[in-house]
């Protein structure tokens, strides 16, 4: 733990080993894409044309979606669920006076490679929520929901993906009975197929079912072209993926909020797929003319730490930019120099904001309660079956700004918890 105030180290233990941080990790990735585009920065999903439309609206060739790794496409910053913002996108091309595709709907996820689960990802982790696919063209955090709402009683019950995409099949065998409750079955075939089986009281609210997405810029194209449809627009072909030509020209652009915004959901929920595809875009950088992978972020993250930071960046390994990785490794003092870097950076402001608060935010909220750092300290959390980790800024008593890094490796993590927070609510109280 260091004082940015005074430049000194106030304590250090096994500050230079190498650490599973966790979701600490979220700390790097913040900075670096922090430091490539800035706060306000932010990304563009775009439909082009690679054909000419006629005076009734008829395009004579393709639409293409291009995705630009845009973690927030989905209903968490847009009104209206997981299906606004592939309804919003459809919205601006109706606009733009289109009403027949001749061709095909065509996803172009080439920003990124083709790499969709991180070197190190347990295979436990594949089918829960927080271990999403990786793609420059994602949706809804690549989560889809299998709903099941009941009809009248002996009536097939209505069966419904949140959001709708042409790219995944669901067979619906689900009937609605009386009264209460719901007896369901849900089954993913090899091809990606959903079956619902069973049966649902038509008393009972929607029952939702949610699976990870394979293949998410097949899932993200499908839901596209089912969102023209809706607004009428007649496509002739299906899906498709493939790279927009260079002489595409762009219909219709849907911006994601500020990167700011999108870190401080990140930080605050620690939101893996955030995190990933926010990694890969720092490679990318503005000019979007490096491929987004791990090995071009994990080059320009050791470039980063290395040219900047002025850290040891030789028992530094990122594997991926959530930390879910068991190959990463990251030391306590490369975290803590990192810290101070941002927080002399034009950008840190921003990073410090997007922390959870001890005692009030997020993973924090019961953490440190009644305490001199409730309130006060600002850290990222990590947490997984080996790591509890904790890294951010407090301020002492005497108005010293502090930065700390606590990394934990081992079995025993709820005694780790509890001196990792009194630890913290000891720099809290810390005065000189």
């Amino acid at each position: 733990m260091v004082s940015l105030t005074r430049g000194d180290t106030l304590y250090a233990y096994n500050a230079g080993e190498e650490m599973l941080p966790a979701s600490t990790m979220k700390l790097l990735t913040s900075a670096i894409a922090l430091d490539r585009f800035g706060p306000n920065y932010q990304f563009s999903t775009d439909a082009l044309r690679d054909g000419v439309v006629g005076s009734d609206g008829t395009l004579t060739g393709n639409l293409y979606i291009r995705g630009d790794g845009d973690p927030a496409l989905s209903g968490k910053f847009l009104p209206g669920g997981p299906s606004a913002p592939m309804n919003r996108l459809a919205d601006l091309v109706a606009q733009k006076g289109i009403r027949h595709i001749t061709g095909s709907v065509i996803g172009d996820a080439t920003g990124f490679d083709e790499q969709k689960v991180p070197e190190g990802w347990l295979s436990r982790y594949l089918q829960a929520g927080y271990a999403a696919r990786v793609s420059a063209l994602s949706l809804n955090e690549n989560l889809v929901a299998v709903a099941v709402t009941p009809t009248t009683p002996g009536k097939p019950a209505m069966v419904a993906l949140e959001p709708s995409s042409s790219a995944i099949q669901v067979i619906a065998n689900v009937r609605t009975v009386a009264g209460g409750g719901a007896r369901l079955g849900f089954r993913k075939q090899g091809n990606g197929t959903i079956v619902a089986n069973g049966s649902i009281g038509s008393r009972t609210g929607t029952r939702r079912y949610v699976y990870i997405v394979e293949d998410p810029a097949s899932f993200t194209t499908g839901a596209f072209r089912n969102a023209l449809v809706a607004r009428g627009i007649k496509v002739d072909g299906d899906i498709q993926l493939g790279k927009t030509p260079a002489s595409a020209v762009k219909v219709a652009s849907l911006a994601s909020p500020p990167l700011a915004s999108m870190i401080a959901a990140m930080n605050r929920e620690s939101i893996n797929h955030y995190a990933e595809l926010l990694f890969r875009n720092a490679a990318r950088g503005p000019d979007r003319n490096v491929t987004g992978s791990v090995a071009t972020a994990s080059a320009l993250l050791d470039q980063f730490f290395a040219s900047k930071v002025g850290a040891d960046t030789t028992r530094l390994v990122f594997a991926d930019g959530s930390g879910l990785s068991i190959l990463d490794r990251v030391t306590p003092r490369a975290q803590v120099q990192l810290l101070g870097y941002a927080h002399h950076a034009s950008w840190g402001p921003w990073l410090h904001s997007s922390l959870p608060v001890a005692g009030d935010s997020e993973l924090l909220r019961r953490r440190m309660r009644n305490t001199p750092a409730e309130g006060n300290l600002h850290a990222k959390t990590g947490t997984t079956n080996d790591v509890i980790a904790l890294a951010g800024y407090v301020t002492a008593v005497n108005g010293e700004v502090l930065a700390f890094s606590f990394l934990y490796n081992g079995r025993d993590r709820w005694i780790a918890k509890s001196m990792i927070d009194v630890m913290s609510e000891t720099l809290a109280s810390f005065g000189r």
